[in-house]
């Protein structure tokens, strides 16, 4: 593994703070499996998917840009800056390509790094997420100031994680999963996340998914009212070499929610991916 900087053992996962970004690691193998949390997320939000995934596989957790331990991109942040950011932690990683799953915001991220760094892609798991901002006719401004206004009025992430959290979730989430993802807000810092809205409300790959050609996983629960299940229907048509699941009973944040039904769909993709490759 090619990285620089402290390396701490958190039960069976490692953390990474390098040079240029921190991440979180568990298992061994090549190629990796890569997995990139949402807007109010870190390497924190994926604790299942590294313990569950792990026992034949490498599978890094990592923290966004000006995330958590990650060092903030100089210049503007846009999708293709954070596509060309997966692909930098790659060469950290001393991979040469790897599989991606997104979780929403990360979802997206996963798109773009797939359509402008396809030799560095070898599947896609998008999860919770869409092809474009304002499916449902959102507005891009209403949506950014509702988004703004706690930070506007002085609020870091941690503060509103109580409020956030719950009312993404569905009504099965545990206690216990709840605590972990507000650990894992509580690494997002008040800059960054200004940065990621800006950024979110542009998304679009819907004119571009045809070009996307590695195996693709999209995954959704039922009761998810952030991106439901249409959003996940407009991704898998697009796609071509697409599979949608539904999850029954599971909200936005699908991987902590059900993370037993989730493993079992990523290893199965994953499997069929490496098949293929």
């Amino acid at each position: 593994m090619l990285c620089r900087g402290s390396v701490l053992l958190v039960h069976d996962c490692r953390d990474v703070d390098g040079a240029r970004f921190g991440w979180r690691e568990s298992g061994a193998g090549e190629p990796p499996v890569v997995l990139l949390h949402g807007l109010s997320g870190s390497r924190l939000s994926w604790d299942p998917q590294l313990h569950g995934l792990s026992d034949r596989r490498r599978v890094v957790a990592w923290d966004q840009p000006g995330y958590g331990a990650s060092r903030a991109l100089e210049g503007k942040v846009d999708f293709r800056a954070l596509a060309d950011a997966v692909a930098a932690l790659l060469d950290d990683l001393g991979a040469r390509a790897a599989h991606l799953v997104g979780l929403s915001f990360g979802g997206m991220v996963a798109q773009y790094a797939a359509l402008e760094h396809p030799d560095r892609v070898l599947s896609l798991s998008l999860l919770s997420t869409s092809p474009a901002f304002g499916l449902d006719g959102t507005s891009a401004a209403v949506w950014r100031t509702a988004r703004m206004a706690p930070l506007n009025a002085g609020q870091e992430p941690a503060d509103f994680a109580d409020a956030v959290l719950p009312a993404i979730a569905g009504p099965h989430i545990t206690e216990a999963a709840l605590d972990e993802q507000r650990s894992a807000m509580a690494r997002v810092p008040a800059s960054a996340l200004r940065t990621t809205i800006d950024c979110l409300v542009t998304h679009d790959t819907r004119a571009r998914l045809h070009e996307i050609s590695v195996p693709t996983l999209v995954l959704v629960g039922t009761l998810d009212e952030e991106t439901p299940v249409a959003y996940a229907q407009a991704l898998a048509d697009g796609i071509p070499d697409s599979r949608l699941e539904v999850v029954p009973g599971a909200g936005h944040l699908l991987n902590v929610e059900a993370p037993e039904m989730v493993n079992e769909m990523l290893t199965r993709h994953l499997d069929a991916a490496e098949v293929v490759a």
